[in-house]
């Protein structure tokens, strides 16, 4: 890759740390709907979604369905090994909203991380904000009506996009929350009448971007504050 890639992770290394990982990053373009890993697979590439991309972790339960249980977009990365070598994936990995990833050799990042500690303590952080953030997502699973996590996940994928227009039908958001199509539909019809979203073909379109925060649990709120209190204790070489 050349340049610094649009992905905040990368972007908060210092210039030492990130020329030990430059020449292993590699750009690829995905496009929505590509599957990175299916459950079981070996990992052995970080993913780092960069500018709009982002990519979601879907989780099989019984039925052959799949409950979405976190986004990464452009704040993180997908892949990181709680240890060293590859590791399994326990969860279906997509590719959401199409666009750039940086792609990076686990083995070339855990070389990098064995020359710089401030490298290393980035991202032993950043795997415990992701645990933390899957944490809030089972308490918000638990917690929240369907409705207000339906409003959390359009929020969440309008700060990964940076746009009012997210590419998600009926079908992706009922997988998002976990029910049925028809229930998905109800909720955002609910949106609808109150003249929060409307809809086109393929995509919702939030009209009222206040009304849908205040619909919406504070979960998104607090895993960011999350985020940038322990990311922003991390240290990295200049």
């Amino acid at each position: 890759m050349t340049g610094r890639p649009q992905n905040d992770l990368l972007r908060k290394l210092g210039v030492q740390d990130f020329e030990l990982l430059a020449p292993h990053l590699q750009s690829v373009e995905l496009a929505a709907s590509h599957i990175l890993h299916h459950a079981g697979d070996d990992v052995a590439a970080v993913h780092f979604p960069c500018g709009p991309t982002f990519v979601s972790f879907a989780v099989p339960v019984e039925d052959d369905r799949e409950v979405e249980s976190l986004l990464v977009g452009r704040e993180g990365a997908i892949g990181i090994s709680a240890g060293r070598g590859p590791s399994l994936a326990y969860s279906r990995i997509v590719v959401k909203v199409g666009g750039t990833l940086a792609r990076l050799p686990l083995r070339a990042l855990e070389q990098a991380q064995q020359r710089s500690t401030g490298l290393q303590e980035l991202f032993v952080r950043y795997a415990a904000c992701q645990f933390a953030q899957l944490l809030q997502t089972a308490a918000c699973n638990a917690a929240h009506s369907i409705e207000q996590r339906a409003a959390k996940w359009i929020i969440a994928a309008r700060e990964h996009i940076g746009g009012d227009e997210i590419p998600l039908t009926h079908e992706q958001l009922a997988g998002m929350l976990g029910v049925s199509r028809s229930y998905a539909s109800r909720v955002i019809q609910t949106f609808k009448a109150r003249r929060i979203l409307a809809t086109r073909r393929g995509a919702i379109l939030i009209l009222d971007a206040a009304a849908l925060e205040s619909s919406a649990c504070a979960c998104n709120g607090t895993v960011k504050r999350h985020f940038r209190e322990v990311l922003g204790r991390a240290a990295s070489a200049g």
